[in-house]
Protein backbone atom coordinates (compact mmCIF):
# COMPACT_ATOMS: atom_id res chain seq x y z
CA UNK A 1 0.00 0.00 0.00
CA UNK A 2 1.33 3.43 -0.91
CA UNK A 3 1.18 6.15 1.68
CA UNK A 4 1.82 9.86 1.33
CA UNK A 5 3.66 11.76 4.02
CA UNK A 6 4.28 15.51 4.32
CA UNK A 7 6.00 17.56 7.02
CA UNK A 8 3.96 19.67 9.47
CA UNK A 9 5.22 22.95 10.92
CA UNK A 10 6.98 21.11 13.71
CA UNK A 11 9.29 18.15 13.90
CA UNK A 12 11.09 16.14 16.54
CA UNK A 13 14.66 14.96 16.11
CA UNK A 14 15.59 12.32 18.66
CA UNK A 15 18.77 10.56 19.61
CA UNK A 16 18.31 7.07 21.00
CA UNK A 17 20.55 5.99 23.86
CA UNK A 18 21.58 2.51 22.78
CA UNK A 19 23.11 -0.14 25.03
CA UNK A 20 26.89 -0.13 25.24
CA UNK A 21 29.92 0.05 27.48
CA UNK A 22 32.92 2.23 28.19
CA UNK A 23 34.49 3.48 24.98
CA UNK A 24 36.72 6.14 23.50
CA UNK A 25 34.63 8.19 21.05
CA UNK A 26 36.43 9.32 17.92
CA UNK A 27 34.87 12.11 15.91
CA UNK A 28 35.99 14.25 13.01
CA UNK A 29 35.16 17.91 12.75
CA UNK A 30 35.91 20.93 14.84
CA UNK A 31 38.14 20.86 17.90
CA UNK A 32 36.29 19.90 21.06
CA UNK A 33 38.04 18.61 24.20
CA UNK A 34 35.02 16.47 25.06
CA UNK A 35 35.65 14.34 21.97
CA UNK A 36 38.73 12.89 23.63
CA UNK A 37 36.96 11.97 26.87
CA UNK A 38 36.10 8.43 27.83
CA UNK A 39 32.64 7.64 29.16
CA UNK A 40 30.74 4.90 30.95
CA UNK A 41 27.25 4.61 29.54
CA UNK A 42 26.05 2.77 32.64
CA UNK A 43 26.60 6.01 34.56
CA UNK A 44 24.22 7.98 32.36
CA UNK A 45 21.17 8.36 34.58
CA UNK A 46 17.98 7.32 32.81
CA UNK A 47 16.14 9.42 35.40
CA UNK A 48 18.02 12.49 34.18
CA UNK A 49 17.45 11.58 30.52
CA UNK A 50 13.74 11.12 31.19
CA UNK A 51 13.72 14.42 33.08
CA UNK A 52 15.28 16.13 30.07
CA UNK A 53 12.60 14.57 27.88
CA UNK A 54 9.81 15.87 30.11
CA UNK A 55 11.38 19.31 30.01
CA UNK A 56 11.66 19.06 26.21
CA UNK A 57 7.92 18.58 25.76
CA UNK A 58 6.93 21.00 28.52
CA UNK A 59 9.09 23.79 27.11
CA UNK A 60 8.08 23.10 23.51
CA UNK A 61 4.38 23.21 24.41
CA UNK A 62 4.86 26.45 26.32
CA UNK A 63 6.67 28.06 23.39
CA UNK A 64 3.91 26.87 21.07
CA UNK A 65 1.40 28.78 23.20
CA UNK A 66 3.48 31.91 22.67
CA UNK A 67 4.28 31.43 18.98
CA UNK A 68 1.22 29.68 17.65
CA UNK A 69 1.40 31.06 14.12
CA UNK A 70 5.08 30.64 13.37
CA UNK A 71 7.72 27.96 13.01
CA UNK A 72 9.44 26.86 16.21
CA UNK A 73 12.83 25.23 16.55
CA UNK A 74 14.67 24.55 19.79
CA UNK A 75 17.34 22.23 21.11
CA UNK A 76 15.90 21.07 24.44
CA UNK A 77 19.25 19.48 25.27
CA UNK A 78 21.04 22.80 24.79
CA UNK A 79 18.60 24.59 27.09
CA UNK A 80 18.67 21.79 29.68
CA UNK A 81 22.47 21.69 29.69
CA UNK A 82 22.91 25.45 30.11
CA UNK A 83 20.36 25.48 32.94
CA UNK A 84 21.90 22.35 34.52
CA UNK A 85 25.22 24.19 34.59
CA UNK A 86 23.51 27.09 36.37
CA UNK A 87 21.68 24.63 38.66
CA UNK A 88 25.04 23.69 40.17
CA UNK A 89 24.93 26.98 42.09
CA UNK A 90 21.27 26.98 43.09
CA UNK A 91 19.97 26.50 46.62
CA UNK A 92 16.81 26.32 48.69
CA UNK A 93 13.51 27.11 46.94
CA UNK A 94 15.27 28.24 43.75
CA UNK A 95 16.94 24.86 43.39
CA UNK A 96 13.70 23.03 44.15
CA UNK A 97 11.81 25.00 41.50
CA UNK A 98 14.53 24.49 38.88
CA UNK A 99 14.61 20.77 39.65
CA UNK A 100 10.87 20.57 39.13
CA UNK A 101 11.01 22.34 35.77
CA UNK A 102 14.09 20.51 34.49
CA UNK A 103 12.84 17.09 35.63
CA UNK A 104 15.57 16.58 38.23
CA UNK A 105 13.42 16.27 41.36
CA UNK A 106 14.68 13.38 43.46
CA UNK A 107 17.97 13.04 41.56
CA UNK A 108 20.99 13.47 43.81
CA UNK A 109 23.43 16.19 42.80
CA UNK A 110 26.32 13.76 42.48
CA UNK A 111 24.29 11.45 40.26
CA UNK A 112 23.20 14.30 38.00
CA UNK A 113 26.77 15.56 37.60
CA UNK A 114 28.04 12.06 36.91
CA UNK A 115 25.31 11.60 34.30
CA UNK A 116 26.27 14.74 32.38
CA UNK A 117 29.95 13.86 32.76
CA UNK A 118 29.25 10.72 30.73
CA UNK A 119 26.31 11.80 28.57
CA UNK A 120 28.12 14.63 26.78
CA UNK A 121 31.11 12.58 25.56
CA UNK A 122 28.77 9.70 24.75
CA UNK A 123 26.66 11.89 22.46
CA UNK A 124 29.72 13.51 20.92
CA UNK A 125 30.94 10.07 19.89
CA UNK A 126 27.51 8.66 19.04
CA UNK A 127 28.15 7.64 15.43
CA UNK A 128 31.25 7.83 13.25
CA UNK A 129 28.95 8.74 10.37
CA UNK A 130 27.27 11.62 12.23
CA UNK A 131 28.90 14.82 13.45
CA UNK A 132 27.55 15.84 16.85
CA UNK A 133 29.51 18.36 18.91
CA UNK A 134 28.34 19.63 22.30
CA UNK A 135 30.41 22.41 23.86
CA UNK A 136 30.10 24.44 27.06
CA UNK A 137 31.73 27.62 28.30
CA UNK A 138 31.61 30.13 31.15
CA UNK A 139 32.52 33.78 30.63
CA UNK A 140 33.17 35.74 33.82
CA UNK A 141 33.47 39.51 34.11
CA UNK A 142 37.03 40.35 35.15
CA UNK A 143 37.24 41.04 38.87
CA UNK A 144 34.09 39.11 39.81
CA UNK A 145 34.38 36.49 42.55
CA UNK A 146 32.71 33.23 41.47
CA UNK A 147 32.81 30.38 43.97
CA UNK A 148 35.47 27.82 43.11
CA UNK A 149 33.25 24.78 43.77
CA UNK A 150 30.81 26.05 41.15
CA UNK A 151 33.54 26.55 38.57
CA UNK A 152 35.03 23.14 39.35
CA UNK A 153 31.65 21.40 38.95
CA UNK A 154 31.17 22.95 35.52
CA UNK A 155 34.70 22.17 34.40
CA UNK A 156 34.53 18.58 35.62
CA UNK A 157 30.97 17.50 34.79
CA UNK A 158 30.22 19.69 31.76
CA UNK A 159 33.77 20.07 30.39
CA UNK A 160 33.17 23.82 30.35
CA UNK A 161 35.95 26.24 29.62
CA UNK A 162 36.15 29.26 31.95
CA UNK A 163 37.31 32.59 30.52
CA UNK A 164 37.68 35.89 32.44
CA UNK A 165 36.72 38.78 30.17
CA UNK A 166 36.49 42.54 30.41
CA UNK A 167 32.78 42.95 29.62
CA UNK A 168 33.17 46.72 29.34
CA UNK A 169 35.24 46.45 26.18
CA UNK A 170 33.38 46.93 22.92
CA UNK A 171 34.71 43.66 21.47
CA UNK A 172 33.74 41.49 24.47
CA UNK A 173 30.51 40.23 22.83
CA UNK A 174 32.50 39.49 19.67
CA UNK A 175 34.80 37.16 21.60
CA UNK A 176 31.87 35.24 23.07
CA UNK A 177 30.07 35.12 19.72
CA UNK A 178 33.23 33.90 18.02
CA UNK A 179 33.30 30.94 20.40
CA UNK A 180 29.64 30.20 19.58
CA UNK A 181 30.34 30.48 15.86
CA UNK A 182 33.22 28.03 16.05
CA UNK A 183 31.25 25.62 18.25
CA UNK A 184 28.33 25.61 15.78
CA UNK A 185 30.44 25.41 12.62
CA UNK A 186 29.50 29.02 11.80
CA UNK A 187 25.78 28.25 11.76
CA UNK A 188 25.11 30.63 14.66
CA UNK A 189 27.28 33.71 14.67
CA UNK A 190 25.59 35.70 17.43
CA UNK A 191 23.95 35.00 20.76
CA UNK A 192 25.16 38.04 22.76
CA UNK A 193 24.43 41.60 21.63
CA UNK A 194 26.56 44.67 22.24
CA UNK A 195 26.94 46.28 24.67
CA UNK A 196 26.89 43.71 27.47
CA UNK A 197 24.63 45.07 30.26
CA UNK A 198 26.71 46.77 32.93
CA UNK A 199 25.30 44.54 35.69
CA UNK A 200 26.02 41.22 33.93
CA UNK A 201 28.68 39.24 35.80
CA UNK A 202 28.71 35.93 33.93
CA UNK A 203 27.43 33.97 30.92
CA UNK A 204 26.98 30.21 30.91
CA UNK A 205 26.75 29.02 27.31
CA UNK A 206 25.99 25.73 25.63
CA UNK A 207 26.38 25.16 21.90
CA UNK A 208 25.38 22.13 19.83
CA UNK A 209 26.22 21.31 16.24
CA UNK A 210 24.71 18.37 14.35
CA UNK A 211 25.29 17.15 10.82
CA UNK A 212 24.02 13.80 9.62
CA UNK A 213 23.42 12.20 6.25
CA UNK A 214 20.31 10.08 5.83
CA UNK A 215 20.98 6.36 6.01
CA UNK A 216 18.95 6.29 2.80
CA UNK A 217 19.14 9.55 0.92
CA UNK A 218 16.59 11.12 -1.38
CA UNK A 219 17.39 11.30 -5.08
CA UNK A 220 17.37 14.97 -6.10
CA UNK A 221 16.02 13.92 -9.53
CA UNK A 222 12.76 13.06 -7.78
CA UNK A 223 12.44 16.45 -6.08
CA UNK A 224 9.66 18.49 -7.66
CA UNK A 225 7.67 21.64 -6.99
CA UNK A 226 4.62 21.07 -4.82
CA UNK A 227 2.14 22.97 -2.64
CA UNK A 228 2.50 23.09 1.15
CA UNK A 229 -0.59 24.07 3.15
CA UNK A 230 0.52 26.30 6.00
CA UNK A 231 -1.10 26.32 9.42
CA UNK A 232 -2.94 29.57 8.62
CA UNK A 233 -4.66 28.01 5.60
CA UNK A 234 -2.45 29.57 2.96
CA UNK A 235 -0.39 27.59 0.46
CA UNK A 236 3.27 27.95 -0.45
CA UNK A 237 5.26 26.40 -3.26
CA UNK A 238 8.03 24.15 -1.93
CA UNK A 239 10.56 21.71 -3.31
CA UNK A 240 9.17 18.33 -2.30
CA UNK A 241 11.61 15.44 -1.92
CA UNK A 242 10.25 11.96 -2.42
CA UNK A 243 11.16 8.30 -2.40
CA UNK A 244 9.19 5.08 -2.41
CA UNK A 245 10.27 1.89 -0.72
CA UNK A 246 10.99 0.60 2.75
CA UNK A 247 10.31 3.23 5.40
CA UNK A 248 9.95 3.01 9.17
CA UNK A 249 6.32 4.08 9.41
CA UNK A 250 3.72 4.32 12.18
CA UNK A 251 0.11 5.35 12.55
CA UNK A 252 -2.21 6.16 15.43
CA UNK A 253 -5.77 7.40 15.75
CA UNK A 254 -4.77 10.99 15.01
CA UNK A 255 -1.31 10.88 13.45
CA UNK A 256 1.11 9.31 11.01
CA UNK A 257 4.83 9.15 11.75
CA UNK A 258 8.07 8.12 10.09
CA UNK A 259 11.52 7.53 11.45
CA UNK A 260 14.35 8.66 9.17
CA UNK A 261 17.69 7.40 10.49
CA UNK A 262 21.03 9.09 10.04
CA UNK A 263 24.34 7.34 9.50
CA UNK A 264 24.38 3.90 11.09
CA UNK A 265 20.96 4.45 12.66
CA UNK A 266 21.73 5.55 16.22
CA UNK A 267 20.24 9.00 15.56
CA UNK A 268 17.09 9.71 13.59
CA UNK A 269 14.58 12.39 12.70
CA UNK A 270 11.00 11.52 13.58
CA UNK A 271 8.41 13.38 11.50
CA UNK A 272 4.87 13.39 12.88
CA UNK A 273 1.87 14.41 10.80
CA UNK A 274 -1.48 15.03 12.57
CA UNK A 275 -4.67 13.97 10.82
CA UNK A 276 -6.20 16.61 8.56
CA UNK A 277 -9.02 17.41 10.98
CA UNK A 278 -6.58 18.33 13.78
CA UNK A 279 -4.44 21.46 13.85
CA UNK A 280 -0.74 21.22 14.53
CA UNK A 281 -1.14 23.35 17.68
CA UNK A 282 -3.90 21.15 19.09
CA UNK A 283 -1.75 18.10 18.46
CA UNK A 284 1.30 19.65 20.13
CA UNK A 285 -0.83 20.34 23.22
CA UNK A 286 -1.26 16.56 23.66
CA UNK A 287 2.45 15.76 23.66
CA UNK A 288 4.25 14.38 26.68
CA UNK A 289 6.73 11.58 27.30
CA UNK A 290 3.99 8.94 27.37
CA UNK A 291 2.56 10.12 24.07
CA UNK A 292 6.08 10.25 22.59
CA UNK A 293 6.72 6.67 23.68
CA UNK A 294 3.47 5.57 22.03
CA UNK A 295 4.40 7.30 18.77
CA UNK A 296 7.79 5.59 18.68
CA UNK A 297 6.30 2.20 19.52
CA UNK A 298 3.84 2.52 16.63
CA UNK A 299 6.68 2.61 14.09
CA UNK A 300 7.73 -0.50 12.20
CA UNK A 301 9.45 -1.01 8.87
CA UNK A 302 6.92 -1.05 6.04
CA UNK A 303 7.42 -1.54 2.34
CA UNK A 304 6.14 0.48 -0.60
CA UNK A 305 5.69 3.66 1.43
CA UNK A 306 5.48 6.83 -0.68
CA UNK A 307 7.43 9.31 1.44
CA UNK A 308 7.28 13.01 0.56
CA UNK A 309 9.11 15.61 2.61
CA UNK A 310 9.86 19.23 1.70
CA UNK A 311 13.34 20.67 1.67
CA UNK A 312 13.34 23.36 4.32
CA UNK A 313 15.36 25.74 6.44
CA UNK A 314 14.24 27.07 9.81
CA UNK A 315 15.74 29.73 12.05
CA UNK A 316 14.27 30.53 15.46
CA UNK A 317 15.45 33.19 17.87
CA UNK A 318 17.32 34.76 19.44
CA UNK A 319 14.44 33.89 21.77
CA UNK A 320 14.24 35.14 25.36
CA UNK A 321 13.02 32.15 27.38
CA UNK A 322 12.36 34.00 30.65
CA UNK A 323 8.57 34.09 30.25
CA UNK A 324 8.38 30.45 29.17
CA UNK A 325 10.53 29.22 32.06
CA UNK A 326 8.58 31.39 34.50
CA UNK A 327 5.32 29.90 33.24
CA UNK A 328 6.76 26.43 33.80
CA UNK A 329 7.55 27.26 37.43
CA UNK A 330 11.08 28.61 37.84
CA UNK A 331 10.23 32.30 37.99
CA UNK A 332 12.01 32.83 41.31
CA UNK A 333 15.37 32.28 39.57
CA UNK A 334 14.86 35.61 37.75
CA UNK A 335 14.04 37.65 40.86
CA UNK A 336 15.77 39.19 43.87
CA UNK A 337 14.54 36.19 45.89
CA UNK A 338 16.74 33.81 43.89
CA UNK A 339 19.23 31.69 45.79
CA UNK A 340 22.34 31.07 43.72
CA UNK A 341 24.60 31.17 46.75
CA UNK A 342 26.66 28.41 45.18
CA UNK A 343 27.73 30.93 42.51
CA UNK A 344 28.15 34.00 44.68
CA UNK A 345 26.32 36.32 47.02
CA UNK A 346 23.07 37.90 45.85
CA UNK A 347 22.93 36.89 42.20
CA UNK A 348 20.11 35.75 39.92
CA UNK A 349 19.44 34.85 36.30
CA UNK A 350 18.92 37.93 34.16
CA UNK A 351 18.03 36.26 30.85
CA UNK A 352 18.03 32.86 29.17
CA UNK A 353 18.59 33.31 25.43
CA UNK A 354 18.23 30.60 22.77
CA UNK A 355 18.77 30.38 19.03
CA UNK A 356 18.46 27.39 16.71
CA UNK A 357 18.79 26.76 12.97
CA UNK A 358 18.30 23.73 10.74
CA UNK A 359 18.51 22.80 7.07
CA UNK A 360 16.96 19.60 5.71
CA UNK A 361 17.64 18.41 2.17
CA UNK A 362 18.09 15.29 0.06
CA UNK A 363 21.41 14.41 1.70
CA UNK A 364 20.44 14.83 5.35
CA UNK A 365 20.20 17.50 8.03
CA UNK A 366 22.46 20.15 9.50
CA UNK A 367 21.41 21.88 12.71
CA UNK A 368 22.87 24.05 15.44
CA UNK A 369 21.71 25.68 18.65
CA UNK A 370 23.09 27.92 21.36
CA UNK A 371 21.78 28.82 24.81
CA UNK A 372 23.14 31.62 27.00
CA UNK A 373 22.27 32.05 30.68
CA UNK A 374 23.04 35.59 31.80
CA UNK A 375 23.79 36.16 35.51
CA UNK A 376 23.47 39.50 37.32
CA UNK A 377 23.43 40.71 40.94
CA UNK A 378 20.06 40.84 42.68
CA UNK A 379 18.79 44.35 43.51
CA UNK A 380 21.38 45.64 41.11
CA UNK A 381 22.14 49.28 41.76
CA UNK A 382 21.23 51.51 38.86
CA UNK A 383 24.26 53.23 37.29
CA UNK A 384 24.65 56.66 38.87
CA UNK A 385 23.17 59.39 36.70
CA UNK A 386 22.09 63.00 37.11
CA UNK A 387 19.87 64.07 34.24
CA UNK A 388 18.44 67.55 34.75
CA UNK A 389 15.57 67.20 32.34
CA UNK A 390 12.93 68.61 34.72
CA UNK A 391 12.69 71.55 37.19
CA UNK A 392 15.58 71.75 39.62
CA UNK A 393 17.17 73.95 42.28
CA UNK A 394 20.64 75.41 42.13
CA UNK A 395 22.84 77.08 44.69
CA UNK A 396 26.10 78.98 44.23
CA UNK A 397 28.01 79.01 47.48
CA UNK A 398 31.34 79.87 48.97
CA UNK A 399 32.55 76.56 50.34
CA UNK A 400 35.17 78.16 52.56
CA UNK A 401 32.73 80.09 54.74
CA UNK A 402 29.49 78.49 53.63
CA UNK A 403 28.08 81.75 52.37
CA UNK A 404 25.31 81.24 49.85
CA UNK A 405 25.85 83.64 47.00
CA UNK A 406 23.01 82.75 44.70
CA UNK A 407 20.02 80.39 44.88
CA UNK A 408 17.55 79.65 42.15
CA UNK A 409 14.87 77.39 40.74
CA UNK A 410 14.85 76.40 37.11
CA UNK A 411 11.21 75.84 36.30
CA UNK A 412 11.38 76.22 32.53
CA UNK A 413 14.20 76.46 29.98
CA UNK A 414 13.65 78.19 26.64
Amino acid sequence: MKRRFCLPLAFIAAVSLLAGCTAEPAQSGQTNPVLNQSFDQDKISMEAVEGNSRFAFDSFKQLDKEDREQNILISPLSISTALAMTYQGAGAATKEAMAGVLGYTGIEDAKLKESYRNLIPYLNGLDDKVELNISNSLWVREGEEIKQDFLTANKDSFKASVTPLDFSKANAPDQINQWVSEATNKKIDKIISSPIPSDTIMYLINAIYFKGDWAEQFDSKNTVKAQFRAGNGGTNEVMMMSRTGNVEYGKGDDFQAVRLPYGSGKAAMYCILPEKDQTINDFIATLDTGRWKGIKESITERNEVNLQLPRFKLEYGIKNLNDSLTALGMGEAFTDKADFSGIGDDVCISRVLHKAVIEVNEEGSEAAAATAVEIRPTSAAEPLAFIADRPFLFVIADDQTGTILFMGKVYEVK
